[in-house]
């Protein structure tokens, strides 16, 4: 089974190039297919948001539906303005960027509250509904590898903020930027000015790593690299990063046409665990395995396929 994005599986933009397309030249420059008659469901440019814009794809297709696939589309901008403009009727958002990017809230707070945060204000000004989240947690990190670790006895932020002189980061664009990145943990722990920070496509960080040249990277809590180069993610003591829980957003529109949207997904969420989405993310990035043939064989097992 192959993935039928709009561009190829694994030629993936950067976050932060993604959202300079829309602003350079609209969405219409980076998925210009007309609608079908199925449902339109999308997802932002990295491994992860591949592999749940296909098991939502194939549960509804199991439940009867007709799908139309517009996978790996950029950015969160991108991939919301899609969504609003009805070129996508869902796509997989996480609770934590929708507070700090949509809602522009400081990060932090409560899991249950960020998601009753974000699912009324979506409601209020976009008529979009957010389905049940996901148990995964894809928090934003900052890893290393044990050796490091070990050498200079480092597991919290706290420790890292004070070490960070020392070290290099490995990071992609936006990290630099946001409120939820470096400047925002600079505020919380203090420190964290770092020898050298070098910047990166996603899916090139724990290459990096791997090979030397830089010695800390920015994670996400779900990255099949981490169990798989047992690496350390160091524990965020202040509590300064919200939780990044997944759910499906979609149009209250569509919702209401095709009421089985609601009831495949929310039993589907429940399944994706921290556990889950590590290996099925690693069977893509590890094992090159396509997107669409890992999220078949995960249904299967589970029963919606």
């Amino acid at each position: 089974m192959g993935n039928a994005g709009c561009v190829k599986t694994h030629d993936t933009l950067s976050r932060g190039r993604a959202i300079a397309l829309l602003a350079a030249s609209s969405l219409a420059g980076a998925c210009s297919r007309k609608r079908g008659t199925g449902v339109a469901i999308g997802s932002k440019n990295f491994t992860e948001q591949l592999v749940l814009g296909e098991l939502y794809a194939q549960a509804l297709e199991k439940s009867g539906l007709e799908i139309e696939r517009k996978l790996n589309l950029g950015g969160t901008q991108i991939a919301q303005e899609a969504l609003l403009r009805g070129d996508i009727d869902l796509y997989p958002e996480y609770t934590g960027t929708a507070l700090v990017n949509v809602l522009h809230e400081k990060p932090g707070g409560d899991d249950a509250d960020v998601y009753r945060a974000v699912k009324a204000y979506y409601a209020k000004h976009f008529d979009l509904t957010w389905l049940a989240p996901a148990p995964m947690n894809d928090t934003q990190a900052l890893a290393t590898t044990q050796a490091l670790a070990g050498r200079m006895h480092l597991r919290t932020l706290t420790q890292l903020s004070a070490a960070a002189p020392q070290l290099r980061l490995g990071a992609i664009p936006e990290f630099t930027k946001r409120d939820d990145g470096l400047p925002g943990l600079q505020r919380a722990y203090g420190g964290f000015h770092f020898k050298d920070v070098k910047l990166f496509d996603i899916g090139l960080k724990y290459k990096a790593l791997e090979s030397g040249n830089v010695d800390v990277v920015v994670a996400f809590g779900t990255d099949g690299e981490i169990e798989a180069d047992d690496l350390v993610v160091f524990e965020d003591d202040k509590h300064f990063w919200p939780t990044y829980r997944v759910a499906p957003v979609v149009r209250a529109s569509t919702l209401r046409q095709h009421r089985q949207i609601a009831s495949t997904l929310n039993s589907l969420s429940p399944l994706l665990t921290d556990a889950v989405m590590r290996k099925l993310n690693e069977l893509v990035d590890g094992e090159k395995r396509e997107p669409a043939d890992v999220a078949h064989e995960f249904l299967a097992a589970a029963g919606f396929a």
